[in-house]
């Protein structure tokens, strides 16, 4: 028996999603092999196959070794052996969201399923589809302290979306079934089975289930008519409405439907950091990204509105700044698929549980009833106060008085020549802002980041899953000198395995958000944030030198330090498709991430550089 519970798993308090696969929801997955007699080892590798899965990131040890001899066997999962447990999570959570399907991980029992922790709980954050699938000691000496024992059910419980603890072989393909339902329906998660040893050693038959019976695990995805028409009726009578569009959308495929709600209800739209590319950057009524580091357009705009329609996004604190300021005057729709987002943060007038993608479709067809029987509402007066916000306080930058090289102009350049087409990761701090601000996203599963968590050490491993995911895409990790020392390791795993990711080091020889909070809230007081990573002259030698260490990896490594070369270096790592590449862009340390809303404050505080705030006509106040 399996001794983790099999009632349905708590809502986990994170944005919007939907399911992953298409399979009707009483069924795990299309394909129904037949019974065979095997191990629990050969029942996991089957169910595997069973549930659709290509690819496994993960590294092998005592306790799930046992799972490691089928699936040396198998012809349809390929493995590949990453450098670090927390590479393996990333890895699978970069490949779910690159593709839209379950990502997998694998690793032993103790230290092996506890590296794990991190990635799991950046997916739980993030609303990634993940199984971790982890090795167990024997059930006899599960409570004992045994040699490699961690409590990994129990250590992961606040962050999954539903766990298992496995000691009967007969229970694996039923538990695997449910964990890529699981995980890929409703909104999206991170699924954990843990399997004991001497289950994966057992005797059993192989039996997939012909379906799932969860009867507490029903996720709404139809909303209700009602809500839809009310928040038609708010839509179609509205003066200042904005769309506020989250990561659920993203993950609801959705991106259609709204592109439809956009075009009819004619308001502004807004996309936070988890949902650029769900409206192109191109679209007239996107106002690009709200929050800390948002445009001013889309953080004022939200401020003014008289109403908010919410689309898979959870009023996080990131956007929202001050709670009891935001957006005061406005009315808010608020559309999620958990209903424990509803109202978690920030009441809703009007709440709608669905999945995105029918919530959006049902909402455009109410809302076209309403323009037919009410007609259009005026908007031109918002649009031309929005619009005089967006042209007097666009996205910039100040390039360096002494010829260093602007991180924003490096990234800037790198979207416009590697396109719309390639595939973004980005790890946490500034240059994730940058690749956030100045690469424009004109498509879904084109921008991939740890949003929720920010968890740096996530670029170069989420690459990794992605491309492999997407093999035929061009796929950029936009790295910061810190972050990528955290995992780089999983460069050997690329060049090895033939994954050509391409890495753009965005090296200032710095922590550098946390040198931006230093200089702006700590008196220039540089506690422990030097890095020593950039300028030979400055520092005296590289520490590490990231040419030198692309090399010893098998990669082709370049360096770029004046502006005048960036182009160059980055065509040139775009022709390379047979190993990784990676360019160290050593860059201003200075620079700084503007706009900006400091944290705890008030959204109408945005400041646009150091010391300088927008000035709103008085009619604006």
């Amino acid at each position: 028996m399996s001794s983790g519970p099999r009632a349905v798993p708590r809502p986990a308090p994170r944005p919007s999603g939907r399911r992953v696969d298409e399979a009707p929801a009483d069924r795990p997955a299309p394909a129904h092999p037949e019974p065979v007699r095997t191990t629990g080892a050969g029942s996991l590798v089957l169910a595997l196959e069973a549930a659709g899965v290509d690819v496994v990131f993960g590294i092998p040890g005592g306790a799930i070794l046992p799972a490691y001899d089928p699936l040396l066997d198998s012809e349809k999962v390929r493995h590949i052996l990453v450098r670090h447990e927390q590479g393996a999570g990333h890895a699978a959570a970069g490949y779910a969201q690159a593709t839209g399907r379950v990502g997998v991980c694998m690793a032993t029992s103790g230290p092996g399923a506890t590296n794990l922790v991190t990635a799991i709980a950046d997916a739980h954050m993030d609303s990634v589809p993940v199984v971790a699938i982890t090795g167990q000691v024997s059930s006899a000496a599960i409570g004992t302290d045994a040699f490699q024992e961690a409590d990994i059910a129990g250590i992961t419980m606040p962050i999954t979306k539903h766990n298992y603890l496995v000691t009967d072989a007969d229970d694996i393909p039923r538990t695997i079934a449910e964990a890529f339902h699981i995980a890929g329906t409703g909104r999206p998660g991170p699924v954990l089975v843990d399997i004991s040893k001497d289950a994966l050693q057992a005797a059993t038959t192989f039996r997939w289930p012909t379906r799932i019976d969860l009867p507490g695990y029903r996720p709404v995805t139809r909303p209700h008519g009602k809500q839809v028409r009310e928040a038609a009726r708010l839509l179609a009578t509205s003066r200042r409405p904005v769309l506020y569009v989250g990561g659920g959308v993203i993950k609801a495929d959705a991106t259609e439907e709204l592109r439809r709600l956009v075009d009819l209800s004619g308001a502004p739209a807004v996309t936070t950091l988890m949902a650029r590319g769900a409206l192109p950057d191109s679209h007239p009524q996107n106002l690009g990204m709200p929050g800390m580091h948002g445009t001013v357009a889309a953080v004022t705009a939200l401020q003014k509105a008289d109403l908010i329609v919410s689309l898979g996004a959870r009023f996080d604190d990131r956007v929202t700044g001050q709670l009891s300021t935001f957006a005061p005057h406005a009315t808010v729709v608020h559309a999620d698929i958990d209903p424990a987002e509803i109202s978690k943060n920030r009441v809703a007038d009007v709440p709608i549980v669905g999945d995105a993608k029918e919530v959006i479709a049902e909402l455009v067809t109410a809302l076209a009833e309403e323009h037919a029987s009410c007609g259009r509402p005026d908007l031109a007066p918002w649009w031309r106060q929005v619009d005089s916000w967006r042209e007097t306080y666009p996205l910039g930058y100040t390039e360096p008085d002494d010829g260093t090289l602007s991180p924003q102009y490096v990234i800037e350049r790198l979207g416009a020549l590697a396109g719309p087409d390639a595939v973004y990761v980005a790890g946490v701090g500034q240059h994730q802002m940058w690749a956030a601000q100045f690469i424009r996203y004109e498509k879904p599963r084109s921008w991939i980041n740890s949003g929720g968590l920010g968890t740096m050490g996530f670029a170069v491993p989420a690459a990794m899953g992605a491309q492999v995911g997407r093999p035929d895409a061009t796929v950029w990790a936009v790295d910061g000198d810190g972050c990528f020392q955290m995992t780089n390791q999983e460069l050997a795993t690329c060049a090895i395995n033939g994954i050509p990711i391409k890495v753009a080091i965005i090296n200032n020889s710095s922590l550098g958000m946390v040198r931006q909070w230093q200089t702006l809230f700590y008196d220039g007081r540089y506690s422990h944030t030097d890095l020593h990573t950039g300028s030979a002259v400055e520092a005296g030698q590289r520490v590490p030198d990231f040419v030198k260490l692309a090399d010893a990896y098998g990669c082709v490594g370049l360096r770029c330090e004046r502006p005048q070369d960036v182009d160059d270096v980055l065509r040139r790592a775009m022709e390379v498709t047979d190993r990784p590449v990676v360019i160290d862009f050593v860059v201003h340390r200075d620079a700084m991430v503007w706009p900006m809303v400091p944290a705890g404050v008030s959204n109408d505080d945005i400041q646009v550089a150091r010391g300088t705030a927008p000035v709103w006509d008085r009619e604006e106040g």
